[in-house]
C-alpha cells in the first residue's frame, strides 16, 4: 500500500504570490524627487547611506524578473516614479514611459501579473517647490499624472494602487518630522491627509474612465494598535485614536465618501464614494500603546511586548515584533467591507535569514486560517525580493529574500527564497516545508503531529 500523502495547507486556485517593490528603492538615480535631495543632508539617512544605483532596475530590472520567473512568482507589485514620467510640470517624458512599458511587458511575458502603484512616498521636486501635498493644487496635478500614466500604460497593467501608506507618509513627514519635508505641524498634517484621500478618489475615477476593466485599490498601513494595559482607560483611548486616524478614516471615507473629523465634518465627496475595488493591506507588526500627552505621538507611546520575538533592530530600535495573529485579526475586520483583499506588503528585516522562514510561514498560516473562515484574500506580496534602499534606514535593514551587495550588484539567494518559491509553485504549505524550515511551527500548523523543538528568539 502506498504511503499516505503528507498533509498541506492549500490556498485557493489563482491565489497570487510575488514580491512588492517601490521605484525609488530599486530603480536607482531618481535624482528629480524630494527623497534624493533629502538623502544629501548629513545625518538624514542611517550610516550616511545614499540610494545611488539602488538595485539598478532602471537599467537591469530584467535580471530580477528572471529570478521571479525561476522562483515561480505569479505577480509583482511595483510603482512608477512620478518625477521620471513628469520631470517638469506638464512635460511628460516619452522615454521614461517606454522604459516602464518595457518593464510591464517583461513581467507579462514571464507570466507575472503586474500591480502598479502610482504614488509611493516620492514627489517631483517641482511639486515640492509648489507646496507639495499641503497645496490643494497637488490633487489636480496628481490627476493629470494619473491620466497620462493610465493612457500610456493601461494596456499592460492588470491592477492599480493609487497611493501607498498615506498615513505613514503624513506621520513621518509632518508629525514626527523625520522624513521630508521634516515638519512637526499637526494642522498641516491633517491638510495633507485630506488632500491625499481626495486625490485617491479622483485617481480612482480617472483610472476607471480610461481603463474600465482594471481593478483599483489602495495600500493601507495596518499595525493593529492594542492598549498596553487593557484595563487602563487612557491606554484604550490612545490605541483607539491611533486606529481611528491611521486606519478607519481612510477605509470608511473610501467606502461612503465622507470626510470625517478631523479631516472634515462628514463632508460628502462623490468621487470618493465606493472608490476601492479591492483593499490592500501592508502589515509588518502590531503595536502596544500606552497613553502619552505628546500630540506628536498622537497621544500614545508605541512599544512592543517585552516577551516578544523581534526582527533586526533599525536606526531607532526594534523594527517589528512577530505577531501573525494580528494579521489574521485585521483581515477578519476588513472583510466586513465585502471587497477582495490583497496583502500588498509583509516581511521583516533579517540580515542572516534565521527568522524570515518562520515569519513567512506564520503569516501565511494566519492568512490561510482567515481564508478558511470565509475571508476573500486573493494574493500575498512579500516585501521584498532583493535587499533595497530602505528609506531613512538606508542599507542598514535587509528585507530581501535575495541578498544584494549595492556596491557590486551581486545577488545571493537566502534560504527563505527557496521556501517562498516552493510555496509559490505548489500554492500550498506542506508539512515537509514546515519540518525543513521552521519545525517549531509544526504543532501549530499541523496540530495532530508531535511537537517539535522550540524557536530561539531575538530580543
Amino acid at each position: 500500500m502506498p504511503a499516505a500523502p503528507m498533509p498541506a495547507l492549500q490556498f485557493p486556485a489563482g491565489f497570487l504570490r510575488g514580491p512588492a517593490t517601490s521605484a525609488h528603492q530599486v530603480e536607482g538615480n531618481n535624482t528629480r524627487n524630494q527623497w534624493w535631495r533629502f538623502e544629501q543632508q548629513p545625518g538624514a539617512i542611517w550610516h550616511g547611506d545614499r540610494s545611488g544605483l539602488a538595485c539598478d532596475w532602471w537599467n537591469h530590472a530584467e535580471v530580477d524578473f528572471d529570478l521571479m520567473e525561476r522562483m515561480g512568482h505569479s505577480a509583482h507589485r511595483m510603482s512608477l516614479e512620478w518625477s521620471r514620467i513628469e520631470p517638469e510640470p506638464g512635460r511628460f517624458d516619452s522615454a521614461a514611459i517606454e522604459r516602464y512599458r518595457a518593464l510591464l511587458d517583461g513581467l507579462r511575458r514571464r507570466n507575472i501579473r503586474p500591480m502598479v502603484t502610482l504614488h509611493h512616498f516620492t514627489n517631483p521636486l517641482w511639486l515640492e517647490q509648489a507646496g507639495g501635498w499641503e497645496n490643494p493644487a497637488a490633487i489636480v496635478r496628481f490627476q493629470q499624472y494619473v491620466r497620462y500614466a493610465v493612457r500610456t500604460l493601461g494596456d499592460l497593467c492588470n491592477q492599480w494602487v493609487t497611493l501607498n501608506e498615506p498615513l505613514v507618509y503624513v506621520v513621518q513627514g509632518w508629525v514626527r518630522g523625520i522624513w521630508p519635508p521634516q515638519k512637526t505641524h499637526l494642522l498641516a498634517a491633517l491638510r495633507v491627509f485630506r488632500h491625499l484621500l481626495q486625490a485617491h478618489g479622483v485617481a480612482y475615477q480617472t483610472l476607471h474612465a480610461n481603463s474600465p476593466g482594471a481593478p483599483v485599490g489602495y495600500a493601507l498601513p495596518v499595525r493593529v494598535f492594542q492598549p498596553s494595559n487593557p484595563k487602563r482607560w487612557l491606554d484604550r483611548k490612545a490605541a483607539n485614536l491611533k486606529r481611528y486616524l491611521v486606519e478607519h478614516l481612510w477605509v470608511t471615507g473610501a467606502a461612503d465618501g465622507k470626510l470625517r473629523f478631523p479631516l472634515g465634518l462628514d463632508e460628502y465627496q462623490h468621487s470618493l464614494a465606493d472608490s476601492a475595488d479591492f483593499i490592500g493591506i501592508n502589515f509588518y507588526t502590531r503595536d502596544l500603546v500606552r497613553f502619552h500627552p505628546d500630540p506628536r505621538q498622537l497621544f500614545g507611546e508605541e512599544h512592543f511586548s517585552p516577551d516578544g520575538e523581534y526582527s533586526d533592530r533599525g536606526r531607532r530600535g526594534v523594527y517589528s515584533e512577530y505577531a501573525p495573529q494580528a494579521l489574521h485579526q485585521i483581515v477578519r475586520e476588513v472583510n466586513a467591507f465585502h471587497k477582495p483583499i490583497y496583502i500588498t506588503e509583509n516581511g521583516l528585516p533579517d540580515h542572516d535569514d534565521d527568522q524570515r522562514p518562520r515569519w513567512l510561514l506564520g503569516h501565511l498560516h494566519a492568512l490561510h486560517q482567515a481564508i478558511q473562515q470565509g475571508c476573500d484574500v486573493r494574493g500575498y506580496y512579500h516585501w521584498t525580493l532583493t535587499d533595497n534602499f530602505e528609506w531613512s534606514e538606508g542599507w542598514g535593514l535587509r528585507f530581501g529574500r535575495v541578498e544584494l551587495d549595492p556596491a557590486t550588484q551581486l545577488r545571493r539567494p537566502r534560504p527563505s527564497a527557496a521556501l517562498y518559491s516552493a510555496i509559490a509553485r505548489t500554492n500550498a504549505i506542506s508539512e515537509t516545508l514546515v519540518q525543513t524550515y521552521a519545525p517549531e511551527l509544526h504543532p501549530i500548523l499541523f496540530p495532530t503531529a508531535a511537537p517539535q523543538q522550540q524557536n530561539v528568539r531575538k530580543r
